[in-house]
């Protein structure tokens, strides 16, 4: 078997992985969510006219002040709605899964058995980001 076959092999066991399909359940979700979608839209709106409004030779600082408080205030109610603290979270997940894979890929180039080696896993002290603790 060659590298590439056996990573094409990996890639189809990752994508049987609960964590994958919960990703990717969490990210169609998001696609489909209409509300969501026009509040995305509707930030990126904000933030164009907020880079036009510092483009100005002469910025006018309460547009500016207004438009970077509407930028804040969108963006808080996009992360903190219920659709993408689930996408967030298993995002989260399937980045501990493919630092997982990674660390071991790592360690077997540095040498290491592949038949015994474990993950390395490196806590960032941030819980809010976390997959799971190893």
């Amino acid at each position: 078997m060659t590298v590439k076959e056996a990573t094409r092999k990996l890639g189809a066991a990752i994508q049987q992985d609960e964590r994958y399909i919960e990703f990717a359940k969490a990210s169609l979700a998001n696609d489909k969510d209409e509300a969501l979608q026009a509040k995305i839209g509707e930030f990126n709106l904000v933030r164009m006219s907020l880079d036009k409004a510092l483009g100005e030779e002469e910025q006018d600082n309460g547009k500016v002040q207004a438009l970077n408080e509407q930028l804040r205030s969108l963006y808080t109610e996009i992360m903190n709605g219920e659709l993408m603290t689930k996408y967030n979270e298993a995002k989260a997940k399937l980045d501990n899964l493919l630092n997982e894979v990674n660390s071991i890929i790592m360690q077997c180039v540095d040498g290491a058995d592949p038949e015994t080696v474990e993950p390395q896993t490196q806590c960032t002290g941030s819980c809010s980001t976390c997959g799971g603790c190893h």
